[in-house]
């Protein structure tokens, strides 16, 4: 299996909001797993007829693994607030440097102009603004973790 394949594995896997995918194909053994911090899309739909059992074997036969996508309450749920979201792909910071204090922190009060944190793309540090005045009520993805462009960062109310 090449990079490349693996690479658009992990994209569709953030597209359908698939959380663990395991393939086994020609001796070649692959787990990706990504961390629940949000959803991306719409859950995954079933292509084979799951009445004649046509997905099950299909499941079976080329080893995939796939887990259930969150109810659709817990996803309104999720969505309910304003938020701050990732510019562009890349690595997310919440401080200048390992040493400092991170930017804000929950129930840190904000206005459009608070530097929130840094998203790291291609070795260039970029400043991220809140744009919407309110308070941080949630930091929904850890220190340091890639993001891709729209990716929910902190939860606000205002």
């Amino acid at each position: 299996m090449e990079v490349k394949q693996i690479k658009q594995l992990m994209i569709s896997m953030g597209k359908h909001g698939i959380k663990k995918l395991s393939l086994k194909k020609e001796g070649v053994e692959l787990e990706l797993e990504r961390e629940p911090t949000f959803i991306e899309a719409e859950p995954l739909r079933m292509v084979a007829n799951p009445m004649r059992g046509d997905f099950e074997k299909h499941r079976a036969h080329h080893g995939v693994v796939i887990h259930e996508s969150p109810k659709e309450e817990e996803v309104e749920q999720e969505e309910e607030g304003e938020f701050i979201e990732s510019p562009m792909v890349g690595t997310v910071y919440y401080s200048p440097s390992p040493n400092d204090p991170p930017y804000i922190q929950v129930g840190d009060k904000i206005d459009e102009n608070t530097i929130v944190c840094l998203v790291e793309a291609m070795k260039v540090m970029n400043e991220v603004k809140a744009g919407v005045v309110g308070t941080i009520t949630e930091v929904m993805v850890d220190n340091a973790h890639p993001v891709e462009f729209g990716t929910k960062l902190f939860r606000i109310a205002k």
